[in-house]
């Protein structure tokens, strides 16, 4: 694993995608730092960031981050070994709500995909993938999912390594799995 490694973990919700991140940031350096990105705004989100500090050592440094993660990874990166963030789809949900501009969601994500790409440290992405199911039926729930397929196909993009994650078991992606004989 290189010390400059740039992984995308992807899974539905409850796949385990930000339990097999946190165990792969651990190894990977120990000057860590967490990106959060979600806004709790009722009591059972809140319970949930309570549960996923909770998982965390003392070894990493929080930052709460809603909205500008391209900001937060350019200054922080060069202190830590590995930067973990979690997650994208609350940072587009995050975005969507202060603007459903499509063009400047797009060049907050082109953005993020250059501040990983330019990174010196490892850094690792926690995103749902949120296209697989059924056309929502409503233009912002469609919206939404539009940015976030895109915004993980910028991300695998720039990324060494991706990672799907199902019922807990992680799947690499890319680079695509060579067998051993011909």
């Amino acid at each position: 694993m290189s010390s400059k490694e740039k992984i995308l973990v992807l899974g539905g919700c409850r796949s385990g995608k930000s339990d097999h991140a946190l165990n792969l940031a651990e190894n990977m350096g120990s000057r860590r730092i967490f990106v959060a990105t979600c806004v709790p705004h009722d009591d059972e989100m809140r319970n949930r960031v309570k549960r996923h500090q909770a998982e965390r050592s003392d070894a990493w440094q929080t930052l709460e981050v809603p909205v500008d993660l391209s900001g937060a990874i350019a200054d922080h990166s060069p202190l830590a070994d590995v930067m973990l963030v979690d997650c994208l789809t609350l940072w587009l949900n995050n975005l969507l709500m202060e603007t459903e501009d499509v063009e400047r969601i797009r060049e907050h994500i082109d953005q993020l995909a250059q501040a990983v790409q330019n990174a010196p440290n490892a850094i690792v992405l926690v995103s749902n993938e949120v296209g697989a199911g059924i056309v929502p039926e409503n233009r912002l729930a469609r919206l939404y999912r539009d940015l976030a397929g895109w915004t993980n196909q910028a991300m695998a993009a720039v990324c060494d390594r991706v990672i799907w994650t199902v019922a807990g078991i992680p799947v690499t992606i890319k680079p695509p799995f060579q067998s051993a004989t011909p």
